[in-house]
């Protein structure tokens, strides 16, 4: 584990425990593993199909940076202490049984981030480490199980209690080794000069013959170890002890053991202490952020939506998107440009005041002339500086006014929990807290046509019906939307008896797709149902036969 990261980790909970907000953005090692960003994004996604869509093509994605900025307002001097921290992250196996994980890179997302001076060997190698709550349940399980095996001489026994009364069934061909290894002891245990024997590297099966015959024939006065060389060979160490020194050496490894399970779990400690703290998170168009640290930190993404929504809630109890907030009333008709270097700059003009912040004492500072962007740690500082910005414009409208807007203030809440959705034309956010909005859409119609169509060939087609918006939705189908509803019907008509393109409504698509998706949970069903069927009848056969 790299050594800043453990020394500086009490830092890190301490600015957590002390701020008013935390802001977090993450850097990935790509965006979409299939569909291009405009398919993957499609402008007419339910917030269920966007999910489904990020959840399949862009979780095998590495989360290999993630910055945190913690925000403190200081009341006497009227201003903000920041805290920022950049944490290169890297799921190196932490032992032989840990998890290999497997990873996806994008060409264009590594390119980017090399032309922005992105660190890559900081993430492969330092990176820090992390499993979620499955591998480490499972990681601790392997520790308590290893020390219920610990018997009186503080050696693994492998077997149970009363076995080693007993002594060990040896295979032919390893009698000699173990043999030699006694002899070995017996000279250690006669030669006053000596305290402890180093054995031979050798196999796991002899490791565990050793420990087995010595359990049984030494039940006291040693201490047996497997330690790793240089190498990576492992070797057993024999140590002469009395019980004191025995314990000692117990407590000394059980002590190690906890730090390295500790160093395993690793930057997952930091998002349990963030979620812990119940403190306000946010995040610019963080739906992706959201997903990948959920993802990759507490557990695999649940399948559907609400499932999801549960997971966020419990992991991130309140979060807030200055996307969204800055692409909602009172500020929509004030922001032009709401992507994050444009967003920081507006904001500092009128009828915004850029916000009162400096970094706290020994913590590094940024300058927004310099534009450190896509460094993960500044912007979510940035994203920080946004949230101060419009929140505090927020209290303008107050009688009387108010300069100060907290982050705990009720002007805020309309903003809480709820994500930015891109490019989806009708439904601005992802609700956490409850059901999405369902607009309509019976101005929107779903067209399937040839592989060779582009877009040119949907505005000829639909030429005489004025203006349209046309969003693909793969190689041979798009939503086309028209100006007036009423024409929805004249379009279909007029493709009753096309064939090389067909058009349905929006609602009537989404019929098709909720039966098809019926008839597959059906099939599955069926499937099991079928399987039941044929293990029971084998059963009964069997025991007839009986």
């Amino acid at each position: 584990l790299p050594a800043d990261f453990k020394d500086n980790l009490s830092k890190v909970y301490e600015a957590i425990e002390e701020s008013d907000f935390l802001a977090i953005d993450g850097e990935f090692s790509g965006i979409s593993d299939g569909p291009s960003v405009s398919a993957l994004t499609n402008g007419f996604d339910t917030p269920e199909e966007r999910y489904q869509k990020l959840k399949k093509h862009s979780m095998d994605f590495l989360l290999f940076q993630f910055g945190l900025c913690t925000f403190k307002y200081d009341h006497t001097e009227e201003r903000y202490i920041m805290k920022s921290f950049n944490f290169y992250i890297f799921p190196k196996p932490f032992n032989r049984s840990s998890p290999d994980v497997k990873f996806v890179c994008q060409s264009s997302s590594i390119d980017f981030l090399a032309n922005q001076g992105f660190d890559f060997n900081k993430v492969f190698r330092n990176g820090i480490p992390y499993l979620n709550q499955e591998e480490e349940r499972q990681l601790r399980e392997q520790y308590d199980e290893k020390r219920s095996q610990a018997n009186g001489a503080g050696s693994l026994s492998y077997i149970s209690p009363n076995a080693t009364k007993c002594p060990v069934t040896i295979p032919e061909d390893q009698k000699k080794f173990i043999e030699k290894v006694v002899e070995q002891i017996e000279d250690l245990l006669k030669n006053e000069e000596n305290e402890s024997l180093e054995l031979e590297p050798c196999t796991g099966f002899q490791r565990k013959l050793i420990y087995q015959t010595l359990s049984w024939k030494y039940p006291k006065g040693i201490h047996v170890e497997t330690l790793e060389s240089d190498k990576k060979e492992r070797y057993i160490v024999i140590s002469k002890v009395n019980e004191e020194e025995r314990k000692r050496r117990e407590q000394q490894k059980q002590a190690k053991e906890q730090e390295e399970l500790n160093d395993a779990v690793g930057f997952s400690r930091v998002i349990h202490a963030i979620a812990n703290s119940g403190k306000l998170v946010i995040g610019h168009n963080m739906l992706l952020d959201v997903m990948h640290t959920i993802h990759q930190f507490y557990c695999p993404l649940p399948d559907d939506l609400s499932e999801f929504k549960e997971v966020t809630s419990c992991v991130f109890p309140r979060l807030l998107d200055t996307k969204l907030m800055a692409s909602t009333q009172p500020f929509k008709e004030i922001i032009n440009n709401t992507s994050l270097a444009e967003l920081e700059k507006r904001l500092k003009e009128v009828p915004f005041s850029p916000p009162k912040v400096e970094s706290a004492e020994g913590f590094p500072s940024y300058d927004t002339a310099s534009e450190q962007l896509h460094e993960a740690g500044y912007d979510a500082y940035i994203t920080g500086l946004c949230f101060i910005s419009m929140a505090n414009f927020l209290g303008s409208f107050l009688s009387p006014p108010k300069n100060h807007v907290s982050a705990r203030s009720k002007l805020i809440e309309p903003f809480y929990n709820k994500l930015f959705l891109m490019r989806v034309m009708d439904i601005p956010y992802l609700n956490l807290e409850g059901p999405d909005l369902q607009p309509k859409r019976d101005h929107v119609l779903h067209v399937t046509f040839p592989k060779e169509w582009k877009t040119s060939d949907l505005y000829q087609l639909f030429s005489a019906f004025g203006n349209i918006q046309v969003s693909w939705i793969d190689d041979t189908s798009a939503f086309v939307s028209l100006s007036q509803p009423e024409q929805v019907q004249i379009a279909v008509n007029t493709s009753r008896y096309a064939e090389s393109y067909r058009i349905q409504t929006y609602a009537e698509y989404v019929e098709k797709k909720h039966e098809e998706k019926q008839a597959k949970r059906k099939c599955t069903e069926d499937s099991w149902k079928e399987m039941e069927r044929k293990r029971l009848k084998t059963q009964c056969t069997s025991y007839v036969s009986q």
